[in-house]
């Protein structure tokens, strides 16, 4: 009785106390944060349940709410308590080079539950250690001699479309890419391939949760830290029993995926090694001169799961919407086949051949102008000086992004942007002068290290399909491949579903 009567005659001064701190809180962010100059919506700066509502109540909109912001208080802003905005395509270059310390923004990172991992490491210096050891692996000339699995799993793919075509019968094609592009990036990575192509479904399950899933749990992570660990923390056969069936399939991709990497790493540190064994990103880590704690199973197997799925569903939903505008104009396509014409019977492509295609080039150009690997944006942080915007002074430390999506869709810079048209990239001038703005794997010290792999998958994917089949589409529009919602990657409406009917074609 005593304790109640003390909490009874306490609450007023909880009360009380709770309104003063608030009450100071809101003052010193809105008048004396040194963020409190610069413009935007007075609830942005004094909370980040701003952009929490847009972010998971509105499911994935703030990046869309960010150009509306810009409309009104101009090219700079201040979204958050902490962090500005910039659209300004003449800024890109010197927010995403390579000169400088510049460090991620880690509490967008954090949200990943993979910290240590190279995508999350938010610190410069040890970034760039973590990152070394791999670069060379990733390189062009790697990629270029690894062409024969691209085209392993290329062939099985067209294996299955030429299984249903003139059947009359749909297939999921949008689900098949997916399936090839997973296949693709973990018998790179990590020699393993998960055979997504030799399922019936294509494994849609786990497509369906890498599109829309992942990225649901990324944003409530971010503002409720504790929502991804404590999914993490409920036991796997718990997970299995209460889960959807998309959620099981990414289950068990993650389990398949740790014991893949235990398997590794055992490997490259045995005193005997395999010496006809393919050798992985996990051998580059473990060979490397990377300190023991960075070696540990947790942090490498953070690297293998964030740097194999990056190259999911980034690759495919560009291919996806590329695929729908190709084979839904008759021009584009018909130049297309005119063009690779010139190289001789599809089986005989090779990657550096395809790059020489002005016109290919241009509509791979275009489709990733469109869809963008990451449309999120992405925070860089100068640690150790200002930076100078206009006659703006932004304070060191401060987190500042610019939505590679949003300039790609800058009507100064793109006219018409949300046209897909090639010939906007056929002037190679233009393409020069666009190279600054145009960054479909980002620029900097924090580019995208597989873009060689996507790169070359794309080229040799289109091509192929180009020259092999005929596709009619099923119940889609231009509209279900256009980037929706921010998943970090492009979240589309059409949920990677693109129905197909398949006829051969013949040249």
């Amino acid at each position: 009785m005593e304790i109640l009567t003390a909490l009874l005659l306490s609450w007023p001064y909880i009360v009380g106390s709770a309104t003063v701190y608030f009450t100071t809180l809101i003052f010193y962010r809105l008048f004396l944060h040194p963020l409190a100059k610069f413009p935007g919506p007075k609830v942005a700066a004094i909370t980040r349940y701003y952009e929490a509502y847009y972010d998971i109540v509105q499911n994935g909109q703030y990046i869309f709410r960010i150009q509306e912001l810009h409309k009104k208080y101009g090219p700079i802003i201040r979204i958050s308590p902490y962090e500005l905005h910039i659209l300004d395509s003449a800024f890109y270059e010197k927010l995403y080079c390579q000169e400088g310390r510049w460090e991620k923004y880690s509490w967008a990172y954090d949200a990943f539950g993979v910290k240590d991992s190279i995508i999350s490491t938010a610190n410069h210096e040890l970034h760039k250690a973590r990152r070394q050891p791999l670069d060379a692996y990733f390189s062009k000339t790697k990629v270029a001699n690894q062409q024969a699995l691209i085209l392993r799993n290329l062939e099985k793919l067209c294996s299955r479309l030429s299984k249903v075509s003139g059947s009359r019968k749909p297939i999921n094609l949008g689900a098949a890419l997916s399936a090839f592009t997973r296949d693709v990036s973990t018998e790179f990575m990590i020699g393993k391939s998960y055979n997504d192509l030799d399922h019936e479904d294509f494994n849609i399950a786990l497509t369906n949760m890498t599109t829309t899933g992942f990225g649901f749990i990324w944003r409530m992570t971010k503002h409720i830290t504790w929502f991804g660990p404590a999914m993490k923390a409920i036991p796997f056969d718990w997970a299995m029993k209460l889960s959807n069936d998309d959620t099981k399939a990414f289950l068990s991709m993650l389990r398949t995926s740790e014991q893949d990497t235990k398997e590794l790493m055992a490997a490259a540190t045995s005193p005997s090694p395999d010496e006809k064994a393919q050798r992985t990103i996990v051998h580059e880590i473990m060979d490397s001169s990377l300190p023991t704690s960075d070696k540990s199973f947790e942090r490498v197997a953070g690297d293998v799961a964030t740097v194999t799925s990056a190259g999911f569903e980034t690759t495919s939903s560009a291919l996806r919407l590329i695929i729908y505008h190709v084979f839904s104009k008759p021009d584009i396509l018909q130049r297309l086949r005119t063009e690779l014409a010139t190289l001789g019977s599809a089986d005989k492509f090779e990657w550096r051949r395809l790059e020489q295609l002005s016109y290919l080039t241009s509509v791979l150009m275009e489709g990733l102008r469109m869809s963008p690997g990451v449309v999120s944006r992405l925070a860089r942080i100068a640690p150790d000086r200002d930076i100078m915007y206009k006659e703006w002074v932004i304070p060191a430390g401060t987190p500042v992004g610019m939505s590679v999506l949003t300039l790609h869709m800058d009507k100064t810079l793109y006219p018409d942007p949300r046209h897909f048209d090639p010939d906007r990239w056929m002037d190679l001038e233009v393409r020069k002068r666009a190279d600054k703005v145009f960054a479909p794997f980002s620029k900097g010290t924090r580019m995208c290290i597989g873009m060689y792999l996507a790169w070359a998958e794309m080229y040799l994917v289109l091509a192929t399909l180009v020259q092999q089949f005929n596709f009619e589409f099923e119940g889609a529009s231009a509209k279900d491949f256009v980037c929706s919602s921010d998943e970090f990657s492009p979240g589309t409406s059409s949920l990677a579903v693109l129905k197909v009917f398949v006829t051969p074609y013949e040249g």
